[in-house]
């Protein structure tokens, strides 16, 4: 089966492609590389393209006889899509009405489309379930319900058969040490944290310290990326049955707060981490924890990384190799 990856060169979507390829898939990768690596796509086939080039999209559709597509190419900062709106709704929204036209043109009508947590906005619950409201706070979340709403629509007007996954924290790194997290600028946690401990940033920033948690700080839900790159592969495998057209949450159902993935970095890497306290960001709601248990029960999807400790030694080994970026 070929299937177009488009932001395959990015973090998941490069980590994805390696299990594509060794489930026995034909992924071809399409990227700007604009935010992904081209080192990171070290199999398959490879095509340089942006999203809003649909006549080139419509063509590497066509000459590879792809069948299904898994979107993942997105500009995905919070705080940028707060300062740059318009960016933000012309890449993720108006570029993926550019595929979708695409697809349809190609006669494409599979798509797993690489959502977010965002989409809920603040939290009115503790756990996240899929019938939360949709209520996202900033242009990121918003692009991405948007995109959703746009895969509904498709779906009634043009027989479009697709399935959305809302991820938590993606974390970790290839277990095998190919592939890692490798952003410009970093925002996630987990490396930033690690890359104190390596020696490459002088200390990591707690923004906020009197939440209402156990320690004060934010609690999330970190998931592994090879457990999201799994969950890709079984929605695949789902599209032509009743458990398509909607959405599944990502996430282990475990939170864990800032202060406990500084200690736990720590005792695995063996090494101090030197923190400073800042101040709360705005739109940081406290407790931020995905219910899985609707892709579970419908696709039979497990996490393989459920504790924190084996997710950060993953991310470690890759800290400490950094093969590109």
């Amino acid at each position: 089966m070929a299937v177009l990856v488009t932001g395959g060169a990015g973090y998941i979507g490069s980590h994805t492609v390696k299990l594509l390829i060794q489930r026995g898939y034909a992924p071809v990768v399409y990227d700007n590389l604009i935010y992904g690596h081209r080192e990171a796509v070290s199999q398959g086939d490879f095509v340089h393209g942006h999203l809003h080039d649909t006549a080139r999209l419509v063509e590497v559709l066509t000459q590879y006889n792809i069948t299904d597509v898994l979107h993942f190419a997105a500009f995905a900062y919070v705080g940028e899509s707060v300062q740059d709106p318009l960016k933000y709704y012309d890449n993720n929204v108006v570029g993926t009405l550019s595929l979708l036209q695409a697809m349809r043109t190609a006669g494409v009508k599979h798509l797993i489309f690489s959502s977010t947590c965002a989409v809920y906005g603040v939290p009115r619950q503790p756990v996240l379930t899929e019938d939360h409201p949709l209520c996202p706070i900033n242009p990121y979340g918003e692009s991405k319900l948007f995109v959703e709403r746009m895969l509904q629509a498709s779906a009634v007007a043009h027989g479009l058969r697709w399935i959305s996954l809302r991820y938590f924290n993606a974390a970790g790194a290839d277990p095998e040490g190919e592939l890692g997290e490798s952003h410009e600028p970093e925002t996630h946690l987990i490396p930033l944290v690690l890359s104190v401990a390596s020696g490459r940033r002088p200390q990591v920033a707690i923004f906020g310290t009197d939440y209402e948690t156990a320690d004060g700080t934010c609690v999330r839900d970190y998931i592994h990326v090879n457990d999201l790159a799994d969950a890709h592969i079984l929605a695949l495998q789902a599209l032509e049955t009743a458990h398509a057209q909607t959405a599944y949450n990502l996430g282990t159902g475990t939170g864990y707060s800032v202060r406990q993935v500084i200690d736990t970095a720590a005792t695995v890497t063996g090494r101090p981490i030197t923190t400073q306290i800042a101040p709360r960001r705005a739109g940081d709601p406290p407790y931020l924890v995905a219910a899985s248990q609707k892709i579970q029960s419908a696709l039979g999807w497990q996490s393989r990384y459920a504790e924190l400790a084996p997710i950060l030694e993953t991310a470690w080994r890759w800290e400490c190799r950094r093969l590109y970026g």
